[in-house]
């Protein structure tokens, strides 16, 4: 495997679309200055800003990426916290309000939580702080959760697939189901909440113990959020006719479990039903939930609220776009148009501020999964950020 300075996929070529030096907008100075309000041509109103801190991870699902191969970018590529910082901190200002760490695995990352601290100090235009989320593979958890919850992480995604040892080796390509489950179980005693578990549905690998992730994660005071599989492969080897559906999965659960459809959704990528013990009159609410997340068969895309910025610096509009809005040269001292790495604070904060909104000019009311011409993004999942 070899280290490379460039970008996995295609970098979009310089756009007359961005904004030259002379046309970024003026915004006052102060570092945490108000903007506007992120908002799409389709009057999306953006609040969650999913920064991935690397694309490295130490698992190889299937799903995800290839088990060798994989063309790293180097440690020059990827941003530093400095550059995540102000990034994040315009982002504040234009109303961002949640941001959620992902990869690759983001707890590879040496600093993270100087990461999360440094996130969580942030502020918005009303003086609220930022709310810092994580989503990870939950190796490493419990030798650094403590230090995570204490520098302000409030809300945990744990990815787990399978309960089954065979199946996890298979499925990750590395045996450390048990690793997983030890991460599992630090996150339940730290009391972080609401405390999620993701699996993705997949025909022939899991979709015959979908009860059993649901009873493990209810024995963990964890929810279950079940996502369909979605072409994000590095391989391209996505196939719809052997994905688990939404409707699959509920009739699943259905004949455990009463399903009630719990209403007020919003802008949240997962559907909720309780779990209610028993049929009819006589059936119990257990307290515990189940989500699922259709991003294929029942896509959210009318109510997304999310842009992206992948490790090197890219901003997209959507998980599914095929093209990007470069951030490096503001974030590393071009912005001026002399190569200086002194730029004042305020001018990169604006560029930053004016190049969010150009990648939002480009966002298309939805992922188009379904459209004969539809293209998979040329990174695979790990390089995108989850």
């Amino acid at each position: 495997m070899v280290a490379v300075p460039v970008t996995i996929g295609r970098r979009p070529a310089p756009a007359p679309a961005v904004p030259t030096p002379s046309a970024v907008p003026t915004v006052p100075t102060a570092p945490n200055a108000p903007s506007e309000p992120l908002t799409d041509r389709f009057g999306r109103v953006h609040r969650d800003l999913r920064i991935s801190l690397t694309d490295r991870c130490s698992l190889r699902c299937t799903y995800c990426m290839p088990e060798q191969g994989n063309e790293w970018l180097s440690r020059s590529s990827v941003l530093t916290t400095d550059e995540i910082v102000t990034v994040a901190r315009a982002a504040a200002a234009a109303g961002i309000t949640t941001f959620r760490l992902t990869g690759g695995e983001p707890l590879l990352r040496p600093d993270v939580v100087d990461v999360v601290a440094r996130l969580a100090a942030l502020r918005g235009p009303d003086g609220a702080g930022a709310q810092v989320a994580m989503t990870t593979n939950g190796i490493r958890l419990p030798e650094v959760l403590d230090a995570l919850v204490a520098a302000g992480l409030a809300r945990l995604n744990i990815s787990l697939d399978t309960l089954d040892r065979e199946k996890f080796a298979a499925l990750t390509r590395r045996d450390r189901l048990d690793d997983v489950l030890r991460g599992v179980a630090a996150a339940q005693r730290s009391g972080l909440r609401p405390l999620k578990l993701n699996a993705v549905a997949m025909r022939g690998v899991n979709d015959g113990e979908l009860v059993d992730l649901v009873e493990f994660a209810v024995a963990h005071d964890a929810q279950l959020r079940f996502i369909e599989q979605m072409p994000l492969d590095a391989g391209h080897t996505w196939d719809r006719s052997a994905m688990v559906t939404r409707e699959e999965i509920l009739a699943s659960l259905e004949r455990r479990w009463t399903l009630r459809p719990i209403p007020g959704r919003g802008g949240a990528p997962a559907e909720r039903w309780r779990l209610l013990e028993g049929r009819g009159e006589a059936a119990r609410d257990t307290g515990h939930t189940v989500g699922v997340i259709a991003s294929v068969t029942a896509p959210f895309c009318g109510a997304c609220d999310r842009l992206r910025l992948t490790a090197d610096g890219q901003l997209r509009s959507c998980l599914f776009a095929t093209d990007e809005t470069d951030l490096v040269g503001v974030l590393r001292g071009t912005v001026g148009g002399d190569g200086s790495s002194r730029t004042p604070d305020g001018e990169r904060q604006a560029a930053v501020d004016a190049r969010l909104r150009v990648c939002l000019a480009g966002k298309r009311a939805g992922h188009g999964i379904d459209d004969p011409g539809f293209l998979q993004p040329a990174r695979g999942m790990n390089a995108i950020g989850g």
